[in-house]
C-alpha cells in the first residue's frame, strides 16, 4: 500500500495539492491561474485533463489509505446494489465505460475473492461478504468526505452549470452522451 498523508492521499499528491492550495488562495479568496481574459481562451482539453488527474488521484488516494482500490470499490458498490449478486461478466460490462476499465476488471475482482469480501455462490454470482460490506461502508464514508472536501466553496449551482457545460462541448465535438 502506498504511503499517505493524514488527508488520506498519497504523500507525493497530498504535498502537490497543500502547495497549490497555498498558492492559490490568499485571505480565503481563490486565486486563479489566469485573469479572466487569458482565462478564457485556455484549452479546455488541457483543464479537463489536469482536473481529471488531480481528482482522481486524491480519490484514488484516499481510498488506498483503508485498503482498497477505485475499481474495487466500483465492483464492491455494484455487486453490493444488486438483488441477486452479478457475474464476472455483468460486472465487467457495467464498468465497460467507468473510465474505460471494462475487462481490466478481472484481476479486482479476483482480488476481492481472495481478500474474501465477495464469494462466488453456486450459481456462479458475485455476492457480497460481511467483511466486504463493511469495507463498502467505509469506503463510501470515504467518498463521501472526499466529495465534501472537493466541492468545498463550490455551490451546487456552478457545479451544475460546469457539468452542463461540460456535456455540451462534448456533444459539439461529436461525443455521445453517458446513459443517465
Amino acid at each position: 500500500m502506498p504511503k499517505v498523508s493524514p488527508s488520506g492521499c498519497p504523500r507525493g499528491v497530498a504535498a502537490r495539492t497543500a502547495r497549490w492550495a497555498n498558492l492559490q488562495r490568499e485571505g480565503g479568496v481563490m486565486k486563479y491561474s489566469h485573469d479572466d481574459e487569458e482565462l478564457v481562451n485556455q484549452p479546455i482539453g488541457y483543464w479537463t485533463w489536469a482536473a481529471n488527474k488531480t481528482l482522481t488521484a486524491y480519490v484514488r488516494g484516499r481510498l488506498a489509505a483503508i485498503g482498497i482500490t477505485q475499481p474495487q470499490w466500483w465492483v464492491l458498490h455494484q455487486v453490493l446494489h444488486s438483488e441477486t449478486g452479478a457475474t464476472r461478466d455483468e460486472v465487467i460490462s457495467a464498468q465497460q465505460a467507468n473510465l474505460d476499465v471494462g475487462a481490466g476488471l478481472a484481476p479486482d475482482i479476483d482480488l476481492l475473492v481472495e481478500r474474501k469480501l465477495l464469494v462466488l455462490d453456486r450459481t456462479g454470482r458475485l455476492q457480497i461478504t460481511d467483511e466486504g460490506r463493511a469495507l463498502h461502508q467505509r469506503a463510501a464514508e470515504t467518498q463521501r468526505a472526499s466529495r465534501t472536501q472537493v466541492h468545498t466553496g463550490i455551490p451546487d449551482e456552478e457545479y451544475l452549470i460546469t457539468l452542463k457545460v461540460l456535456q455540451r462541448m462534448m456533444r459539439n465535438a461529436g461525443g455521445d452522451m453517458p446513459p443517465g
